[in-house]
């Protein structure tokens, strides 16, 4: 399987609607890829906190539309990173869109843990609901945005709904970039899946992002990396590597916590 991380670079004085252009641009070079991902909220950048209200827009709003044409162009399976969506009661959401090589959308998914602790996202956005994976052909997608990363729960949800790849679309801040890899490595160990994670390039809201795109595979190898500037990190990897992992270190069945418990025989 080809996998096309587009680490996009965000730059402040660059209009909402051509960074649109550029990112379909990017999608549409990746023809023969089977999956491209684009980051976290890369049409305003993530810490762009005061462009939030005025960038917001529906579901099947603009970005959608973009992003729904460059998949189909692209013939590829497009994780469209995160966009700000403004749902039908106005609420905001961190919401990343899924689309099929023909351009329909396959998934959505709602940001679960905002950022920002009393402020930024963490106040201005609300909180999804939702665990998401999505069945590819050749395997099955989790999906998980930036913070995320953090919450290990979230990712063994993600593993026993099916989850084989789980893939992170990030604004992840340069300053604590060690922890960006650290954990990718982690979750993707621990739950003896392949891990997607790709980030920003730039500067949002003053805070330079970290880059450094990974890819991850069942046993915490690092089979790609990016710099810190725009770029395409495209690797090939074989899905087939997690249920043999599995069946090779079957770590994931002495689980005793977590798990439903037997029945009770009275």
């Amino acid at each position: 399987m080809r996998a096309s991380l587009i680490q996009i670079a965000v730059d402040p004085d660059e209009s909402v609607n051509s960074r649109r252009e550029h990112a379909a641009s990017l999608v549409a070079a990746q023809q023969g890829a089977d999956l491209v991902i684009l980051p976290e909220l890369w049409p305003v950048g993530a810490f762009a906190y005061t462009a939030f209200e005025e960038e917001a827009e529906p579901l099947q709003g603009p970005t959608h539309e973009v992003m729904a044409k460059a998949a189909a162009d692209a013939g590829v399976w497009l994780h469209a990173g995160s966009f700000v969506e403004r749902g039908t009661d106005g609420t905001l959401y961190n919401t990343t869109l899924v689309f099929t090589p023909e351009g329909e959308r396959a998934a959505a998914y709602r940001k679960i843990h905002r950022f920002g602790f009393d402020k930024g996202e963490a106040v201005m956005m609300g909180a999804g609901e939702e665990l998401v994976t999505l069945a590819l052909p050749q395997t099955t997608l989790g999906l998980a945005t930036c913070y995320d990363l953090r919450f290990p729960e979230l990712f063994r949800g993600l593993v026993d709904a099916g989850a084989e790849t789980l893939v992170v679309a990030a604004g992840w801040p340069e300053r604590r970039r060690a922890h960006w890899t650290l954990l990718a490595q982690a979750r993707a160990v621990e739950n003896q899946a392949y891990v997607l994670a790709v980030g920003c390039a730039g500067t949002h809201g003053g805070i330079p992002q970290a880059g450094h795109s990974i890819v991850v595979d069942p046993w915490g190898e690092v089979l790609a990396e990016a710099g810190a500037d725009e770029e395409v990190l495209t690797v090939e990897f074989d899905p087939a590597k997690v249920a043999t992992t599995r069946e090779q270190f079957p770590a994931l069945k002495d689980r005793r916590l977590g798990l439903a418990p037997p029945p009770r025989l009275v």
